[in-house]
């Protein structure tokens, strides 16, 4: 069974769900690994990359936690094109989290959302 059955669509609807916190961490983080390259292998039980840029491959041979760590979220974040930098705001309206009650996994859950948007963007792919 491939990952990616699964996996919930990429929409206004999802976007929101991950934003909002209603989808669980390790499906945000299999998302991004879907959409970065990283193919789930049931044979081996292991991700295969052989799809993944070769920019994340090196540093990343096995999909890294976007949620709990910082540093592959960063990376992430430099990985947006300018121009898309602003999907957010402009394709969800989304203000932001209140100052005060925003975390660390919040700030990644955005990332995750925005380099999500991006991709939809640069992919040219139809969204609800």
């Amino acid at each position: 069974m491939s990952m990616s059955k699964n996996l919930p669509s990429l929409n206004n609807e999802t976007f929101w769900a991950i934003l909002n916190e209603e989808i669980e961490d390790n499906i945000v983080n299999q998302l991004l690994w879907y959409y970065l390259g990283y193919r789930f292998d049931d044979t081996t039980q292991t991700y295969n990359n052989n799809d993944v840029d070769p920019s994340w491959q090196q540093e990343y041979p096995q999909p890294p936690d976007f949620i709990a760590n910082r540093p592959p979220t960063v990376k992430l974040t430099r990985s947006i094109p300018k121009e898309n930098k602003q999907l957010l705001k402009e394709k969800l309206g989304f203000k932001g989290y209140k100052i005060g009650t925003f975390t660390p996994r919040h700030t990644r859950r955005s990332t995750a959302v925005s380099w999500l948007l991006s991709y939809v963007e640069i992919q040219n792919l139809n969204i609800i």
